[in-house]
């Protein structure tokens, strides 16, 4: 049994400084990812001596950023999707082992009056094609802030939100298409009527306190992997960003 951990820390650098250490601990993964590491090389040094280390930082300052720490180290390490256009924001890596690919992925936000959307559309559909070509040689794991509540069940307050950033009509059906691909959301797969199970909250409007939030964060398998799954969890008792971690529990 594996435990893998996916956590949006929204800055690395800041998160050390609330308990980052401690929740590590507690959290006990296998695999730990992050997100939103907005650090260069050099920058910042992670005291984890038990974890092999993985970064992709983002060309520009202070801003995206991805690192994956693992305690098995893997068979090959690939960073980004190989298509210029998006591989400068350090949004993916792609671990190897023997029996799975593992991925951890920060989705492009489409942002304020959707700005970004059209570029969003053409990032789902590249990152899917990736995901797929890897499916045809062995089972892939992909994690991350994926920037989608896909269902009205997954954020608080669905209709007045419909069509902003993260609860598009084209980036839930985007979700969908990969979905029908051949994937699985872990956290839907075990828990498919859960309400109000959020994994980010914004930092306004005392949001976390009232829990006014959105599942963004996910878990998705191949879905050859089904009878290997055995528990997908959000751990909104961690704190130390406005994101908190999601988990997978997987026989592999």
């Amino acid at each position: 049994m594996k435990k893998f951990v996916s956590w949006n820390v929204n800055g690395i650098r800041a998160c050390i400084k609330k308990d980052f250490y401690d929740s590590v601990s507690k959290l006990n993964a296998d695999i730990l990812c992050l997100q939103e590491t907005k650090v260069q090389e050099g920058q910042v040094e992670v005291d984890l001596p038990e974890y092999y280390q993985y970064w992709n930082y983002a060309e520009k300052k202070g801003y995206s950023g991805t690192a994956v720490f693992t305690k098995e180290k893997p068979l090959d390490v690939a960073y980004g999707l190989d298509i210029p256009e998006h591989d400068t924001e350090g949004r993916v890596i792609t671990l190897e082992f023997k029996d799975y690919y593992f991925i951890t992925v920060y989705v492009p936000n489409s942002q304020d009056g959707l700005r970004r959307l059209d570029y969003r559309m053409k990032w789902e559909d590249d990152f899917r094609a990736y995901v797929c070509s890897l499916d045809k040689n062995k089972p892939v794991i992909f994690c991350g802030d994926l920037n989608v509540a896909h269902k009205e069940i997954d954020l608080k307050n669905p209709s007045t939100n419909h069509q902003n950033p993260g609860f598009t009509d084209e980036e839930r059906e985007k979700m969908s298409e990969m979905l029908s691909a051949g994937f699985t959301d872990t956290f839907r797969f075990f828990y498919p009527d859960k309400a109000e199970a959020y994994s980010w909250w914004s930092y306004r409007f005392q949001s976390r306190e009232r829990n006014t939030g959105w599942r963004i964060d996910y878990f998705i398998t191949s879905d050859s992997l089904r009878p290997k799954l055995k528990d997908a969890g959000i751990r909104s008792d961690i704190f130390g960003s406005d994101h908190c971690p999601v988990e997978l529990d997987i026989d592999i």
